[in-house]
C-alpha cells in the first residue's frame, strides 16, 4: 500500500490526517489546525514532514501550518482561488492539478460550498479522498460562503470515484449526523446499521472516520439528495436541528 493514513485528533473535534508514502518515507499532513498534537504525531513517526495540504482557509484547518513549515521545512499546498486567505503557498492548486507526494500524487478537485475556495485531494492508490468540510460521514459542511447548488455540484465531482474510496473528512461529527440522518431517512436499513456502528465507536471513544464513499452513497442523506432543492432543504433543517 503506497500511501498510509492516520487520523490525528486536534482542537475539540477536528482531524488532521497524517500521510506516509511507504515507498519513499515521504510524510504529509492535511489541514493542520493546531501544531503541537501534529508535531507529537510526526515525531512518533520519524520526525519528518515534507508536505502540508490545505483544503480551505478556516483557522481550525490552517492554524498550525506556518509553525510546522518553520520546524520541518514542509511545502504548503492550497487553493489558488483562496491564496490571499491561506498561509503563503508553495503550490497554488487549481482543479485538475496534481500534487506530488513521494511516488504518488493527489488530484485536486474544486469543491466550493462550505467556502468559496474549498478544494479536495484524491489519491488513487489506495483510493483516498481528503474532503475537508465539504463531505462528512453522514453529513456535509455548512454553507458559510457558497450555495446549495455549488455544494451539489461539488458532490458530483466525487461520482466517478470508486465505492472503496476512504472518505477522510475534517471533523468528528458523525454521531450528530447519524441522529439527523435517521430522522430524515428512517426506513434506510444501511443507515440503521451504520448508525449503530457509529454509536458503538463513539461510546468507546474511537473515531468514526474514515468511512467509505460506498457507505456514504448508501447512507448519507446529503450525498443522496436527488436535486439542489432537496439538498438545500436538508441543510436548512440540519442547521436548525437540536
Amino acid at each position: 500500500m503506497p500511501v498510509t493514513v492516520l487520523p490525528v485528533p486536534v482542537l475539540s473535534d477536528n482531524y488532521v490526517w497524517l500521510l506516509t508514502d511507504e515507498d519513499t518515507g515521504t510524510v504529509g499532513v492535511v489541514d493542520p489546525g493546531d501544531a503541537p498534537p501534529v508535531r507529537t504525531a510526526i515525531e512518533a513517526h520519524g520526525g519528518r514532514l515534507d508536505l502540508i495540504l490545505l483544503t480551505h482557509h478556516h483557522s481550525d484547518h490552517t492554524g498550525g501550518a506556518e509553525a510546522l513549515r518553520e520546524r520541518y521545512g514542509a511545502r504548503i499546498v492550497g487553493a489558488a482561488a483562496d491564496a490571499t486567505r491561506l498561509p503563503r503557498l508553495d503550490q497554488a492548486a487549481r482543479a485538475g492539478d496534481r500534487v506530488a507526494f513521494g511516488q504518488s500524487s493527489a488530484l485536486v478537485l474544486e469543491t466550493p460550498g462550505h467556502t468559496i475556495g474549498h478544494i479536495a485531494y484524491y489519491f488513487d492508490d489506495p483510493p483516498l479522498l481528503f474532503c475537508g468540510d465539504t463531505l462528512f460521514s453522514l453529513g456535509c459542511g455548512r454553507l458559510f460562503e457558497g450555495t446549495a447548488a455549488e455544494m451539489f455540484e461539488s458532490f458530483r465531482k466525487f461520482d466517478a470515484l470508486p465505492d472503496q474510496t476512504r472518505v477522510c473528512c475534517g471533523h468528528e461529527y458523525t454521531e450528530s449526523n447519524a441522529r439527523f440522518a435517521l430522522r430524515v431517512d428512517p426506513d434506510n436499513a444501511a443507515l440503521e446499521k451504520r448508525a449503530a456502528e457509529v454509536f458503538a465507536l463513539r461510546a468507546r471513544g474511537q473515531p468514526t472516520v474514515p468511512s467509505t464513499l460506498g457507505s456514504e452513497r448508501a447512507c448519507n442523506p446529503f450525498l443522496r439528495a436527488p436535486d439542489v432543492e432537496t439538498l438545500a432543504r436538508l441543510r436548512r433543517e440540519k442547521d436548525h436541528a437540536r
